[in-house]
């Protein structure tokens, strides 16, 4: 039988953060739209639309806002202010990754 370890249990931020990612992506594939493409299409820098999806970066995020047609703070509302003003610096959960399968064993 297998318990749960205090260690198992993820943070109310980080559970957040995953479903703000989680909720980018699924935008992004009903749009049929890769973060490769976008980075193509903004002419930004090989994986800067990935990075941007887990972590602060201003014009990667703008880009994936604009592929999507909408405003950044409408997707990552964990980074900006409800008025769509840029937090500024950045908390702190916003640059912490998601524990890996290989790491929580």
């Amino acid at each position: 039988m297998h318990r749960h370890s205090p260690a198992d249990k993820i943070t109310r931020a980080e559970r957040k953060r995953l479903e703000e990612v989680a909720r980018i992506k699924s935008r992004l594939i009903v749009a049929k739209l890769t973060l490769a493409e976008i980075d193509k299409a903004y002419c930004l820098p090989s994986g800067t639309a990935g990075n941007a999806v887990h972590e602060p970066h201003m014009s990667g995020e703008r880009a994936i806002a604009a592929a999507l047609r909408t405003r950044p703070h409408l997707l990552w509302r964990s980074r900006y202010y409800p008025d769509g003003s840029r937090k500024s610096p950045q908390p702190a959960e916003n640059y912490r990754h998601a524990r890996r399968q290989s790491e929580a064993a």
